[in-house]
């Protein structure tokens, strides 16, 4: 039985999510300032989701345009991320509460994007 696409898309999503948050609150443990952390994790989900949508979720061929088009979603998922865990650090000091809501918002807009744009 096909396991639906955008159910093999969470599933890389919420892997992807726990590598970003796990190593956003270490790297915080350690003493990184909170949007440096957040950079870092940021970044280390995005490799991993490159790889694993690409070549698992949605199967596609790499092209360079591909990765110029999922290096833009990325960021505009970035800067929404960014937005939201600097809003929740600086009104409720709760970093990781804004980053866990940001992430919703992310994969809806990354999955959305991803099908209809990044990997047609």
């Amino acid at each position: 039985m096909l396991i639906p696409r955008f159910v093999v898309y969470v599933l890389v999503g919420v892997t992807c999510a726990v590598i970003d948050v796990g190593l956003m609150e270490w790297l915080r443990s350690l003493g990184l300032h909170y949007l440096l952390a957040t950079s870092l994790g940021f970044l280390a989900g995005f490799v991993i989701n490159f790889l694993l949508h690409s070549r698992i979720t949605f199967r596609a061929a790499y092209t360079h345009a591909q990765l110029l088009r999922f290096m833009m979603v990325v960021l505009l998922n970035f800067l929404l991320s960014m937005c939201i865990v600097f809003a929740f650090q600086e009104g409720l000091n709760a970093a990781l509460l804004g980053k866990l809501l940001s992430l919703p918002l992310v994969a809806v807009n990354g999955f959305f994007l991803g099908k209809h744009w990044v990997f047609r």
